[in-house]
């Protein structure tokens, strides 16, 4: 099962890498016109969300993941208070983009609120999105796994809908690790139940989009960021390419919007499914942090 969990981190961090070129540009158009189809890890254009960017880094989401990997690789474990104070680090020294359940959150550290009342209420998947490292950690514990995600994710967005979604994600990518294919892991977890009965219903619904055509299903589902609207985009993504990972990923940003966190949740799943084989040589040459990610991941190993 390790080389299909150090698949799923990469192939998520290289959605993230892949979607920062295009990121949050929702007219699909422009995607078009001023870039093209979108194959190859791209620089932002001008005016972006990230004009401190340059090709082959991350948005501020995998940023973030990167974040949560660092703080498993120097502790051996998650410890949500580790984590806070590892994260709070970071981004009140970051140079990306700060989003506003992050400036929200950084608001209540700042006032002293503990890691378990600190997260903001957003309903954006990000937050839910950066769990690949969790999952790799956790392969073997499932209970530790999902108490991990919850606390990971309200520690920015202690949102029920959030919250929902990440176990929802976390389900799906445990069973996937274990054997299942992406359709039955997702199924699987919707028999588990979604703790939230908007998102239940629309995750279900999502699942009638298989094959039909990714940028007409991700506009009508929603390009936002809020998990109701961006996790049935992952659901289509995922079960409309779950035997080829590149033309997700590729796809996936080409939809517009909101396609780094629809991509990191869709890269990890189907990277746990089909393999390092299935990501692109160059994607992950061409990650500036792949060497550093391949070194962590090595460690977590050592001390699992």
């Amino acid at each position: 099962m390790q080389p299909q969990a150090t698949a799923m981190i990469l192939a998520s961090f290289a959605a993230d890498s892949l979607a920062l070129g295009a990121h949050w540009i929702y007219d699909t158009e422009e995607i078009d016109r001023r870039i093209g189809r979108v194959d190859s890890l791209r620089a932002p254009l001008p005016g972006s969300y990230h004009p401190t960017k340059k090709k082959g880094e991350f948005t501020h989401y995998g940023d973030q993941a990167l974040i949560l990997l660092e703080h498993l690789a120097e502790t051996g474990g998650f410890s949500a208070s580790g984590f806070a104070a590892t994260w709070r680090t970071r981004l009140t020294e970051y140079h990306g983009y700060i989003d506003k359940a992050s400036a929200a959150t950084l608001d209540n550290m700042a006032r002293r609120m503990p890691p378990d009342q600190c997260g903001s209420h957003s309903t954006d998947l990000g937050g839910a999105a950066r769990i690949a490292p969790l999952l790799f950690f956790y392969r073997d514990d499932r209970q530790s796994l999902l108490g991990a995600v919850r606390q990971q994710t309200a520690m920015t967005h202690n949102h029920p809908a959030t919250l929902a979604g990440a176990e929802f994600i976390a389900k799906t990518a445990w069973a996937v690790l274990h054997g299942s294919s992406p359709t039955a892991a997702l199924e699987g977890a919707l028999e588990e139940g979604v703790a939230d009965i908007d998102l239940d219903n629309r995750i279900r619904n999502s699942l009638d989009s298989a094959g039909k055509d990714t940028r007409t299903m991700i506009k009508q589902f929603g390009q936002m960021c809020g998990i109701a609207t961006a996790l049935p985009g992952v659901v289509h993504l995922i079960i409309s390419y779950e035997n080829d990972l590149t033309t997700a990923l590729i796809e996936n940003v080409m939809a517009g919007g909101d396609s780094a966190a629809r991509g990191l949740v869709a890269g990890m799943i189907l990277g746990a499914h089909l393999g390092r084989q299935a990501i692109p040589v160059e994607w992950l040459t061409g990650m500036a942090q792949y060497p550093y990610i391949e070194t962590m991941l090595s460690s977590l190993d050592n001390t699992r």
